[in-house]
């Protein structure tokens, strides 16, 4: 069955009360660069393949860009695959992180929360502004998939290294 029916504008609610058409400034996409393409983009396993900037981590890691963010509201994505005993320092994302775990055994916690440990199927959502720090167990290797929002052109920000106590 199909079924036409015609609507007077305020009931466009997916377009703000309006008409949307190409012209429209609001319909077209913000950015159509580089950073978050303004169409279908595909990277090859690989292609974006580096190490993590120094000092973040306890030990260096491998960073996988899936989605490079620079401006306000753009998302960045990355796999990060870590060796056994890797940690991150303490950060915090300006609009949040969410955390999909891969493979391996992690850990991760919250300031002033307990330490976590995490398995493969498994996500964690850390606030906007909530200083954390996760990594891979002492014994097995670890990965995820990252996604956060950039704003003030920055997507983390990092402070001290984890002090672990026994």
């Amino acid at each position: 069955m199909i079924v036409i029916n015609t609507t007077s504008a305020e009931d466009w609610s997916f377009s703000r009360g309006k008409i949307a058409s190409a012209g429209t400034a609001w319909a077209r996409p913000a950015m159509n660069n580089a950073s978050n393409p303004g169409q279908m983009t595909i990277r090859r396993s690989g292609e974006k393949l580096t190490r993590s900037p120094a000092g973040v981590s306890t030990a260096p890691m491998q960073i996988e860009s899936l989605l490079d963010g620079s401006h306000d509201g753009e998302n960045t994505a990355m796999c990060a695959m870590l060796d056994p005993g890797t940690i991150t320092k303490w950060h915090a994302h300006p609009h949040g992180q969410l955390l999909y775990v891969l493979s391996g055994t992690g850990r991760a916690q919250s300031d002033g929360g307990p330490i976590i440990t995490l398995h493969p199927g498994v996500s964690v959502w850390f606030a906007s502004g909530e200083r954390h720090w996760h990594g891979a167990a002492l014994d097995d290797s670890f990965s995820y998939i990252s996604f956060q929002a950039v704003q003030d052109s920055r997507a983390v920000d990092w402070f001290e290294p984890v002090e672990m106590r026994p």
